[in-house]
């Protein structure tokens, strides 16, 4: 009878546990179907915002052989974002249906390289065009402010060449964190345990400081947006108290550009965030949880960045509702029968 009831527990157990690894299974497919379910919607609006204000400022540039330093910024932003979203969306492909693929070293070190070098190129982008709008729009009466303020393009210009040299530089430094990946590998055939953790130690803070890369564009876009909100919010006040009234329209595109501002300010705060989510998920319980909710935001932050720059922007924001005035103008001719497919 003790056997058999031994026998009937062990049998139980097996099953509960069977069934709690088939549930685990479960959820985490169903995770992964969210996953890219999300990650299709966000790659097909980030490529079309972004190609939209590509199209737009290269037409543009074509027809007048001209483009203005915003324009540059905001064009080679959005070529850059197109890319990214290329190698986010292949990348949680792999991760998705060739897990092993993924892990692998060659696979996982050139997507590391290109992802590592487009995401900073990105984010200097992003935050030269900060840097831009702040001298542009800001008024402030500090002498370093306004020697910057009057040599604006110069500026500018040396943060894009400074901007494309620290990409570089952070792309570079993913040889030694490489290396000691390569060496983690083969020290974990030989079974030491004492340099296995060793070796994982120092790799894990070489990882660290690697993140290191992000700290100034963040500094940078956290200064410049902070000083352009203050400004904007102090020139607004004084308007106010000069007897403007609040729905007068320089009122009103103040109030539009600190919204705009500050979803800007916001929107830099989660990308970052979700950067460190999926750069650090070697450190969290669940890594490849992690590295979907990281690579989703990631998705998500530059789309919508874009969307609001079209909105922000008079010249994009104009041909944008042109366009969906010719199309709701063509679907209303295709209803009264005055256009045959």
């Amino acid at each position: 009878m003790r056997k058999i009831s031994n026998q009937l527990g062990e049998s139980i157990c097996h099953r509960k546990n069977k069934g709690q690894d088939c549930l685990i299974a479960n959820m985490m497919k169903l995770t992964e179907g969210v996953f890219l379910f999300l990650c299709g919607i966000q790659f097909t609006l980030g490529i079309l915002v972004n190609g939209f204000i590509g199209l737009v400022n290269g037409r543009s540039w074509f027809k007048t052989k001209k483009m203005s330093l915003s324009d540059f910024i905001i064009t080679n932003l959005a070529l850059s974002r197109i890319i990214l979203l290329w190698i986010l969306l292949t990348d949680g492909f792999l991760m998705i249906f060739f897990p092993n693929a993924h892990d692998s070293g060659i696979s996982m070190q050139i997507i590391d390289v290109f992802w590592t070098f487009m995401n900073h190129l990105n984010i200097w982008l992003a935050t030269c065009l900060g840097v831009f709008y702040c001298l542009k729009i800001a008024s402030f009466s500090h002498p370093t402010f306004l020697w910057l303020k009057w040599r604006v393009s110069r500026v500018i210009v040396w943060m894009l060449l400074g901007a494309l040299l620290l990409s570089c530089g952070s792309t570079i430094s993913l040889t030694n964190e490489f290396k000691f990946y390569s060496v983690l590998r083969g020290i974990e055939g030989t079974r030491n345990m004492t340099e296995h953790f060793r070796k994982i130690s120092e790799y894990y803070l070489i990882h660290v400081l690697g993140t290191l890369w992000n700290l100034p564009p963040l500094i940078v876009s956290l200064a410049t947006y902070s000083l352009l909100i203050f400004s904007l919010g102090r020139h607004t006040r004084q308007m106010l108290q000069n007897g403007t009234s609040s729905r007068d329209p320089s009122t009103e595109a103040h109030k539009r550009a600190m919204r705009i501002i500050l979803s800007f300010f916001f929107l830099i705060l989660l990308y970052f965030l979700a950067f460190l989510v999926a750069s650090s998920s070697h450190f969290l319980p669940k890594p490849k949880i992690a590295v979907m909710i990281g690579e989703v935001i990631t998705m998500f932050c530059p789309a919508v960045h874009s969307c609001i720059l079209i909105l922000g922007n008079n010249k994009l924001k104009q041909t944008f509702v042109e366009m969906l005035r010719c199309e709701s103008g063509h679907l209303k001719l295709r209803s009264k029968g005055l256009i045959f497919s």
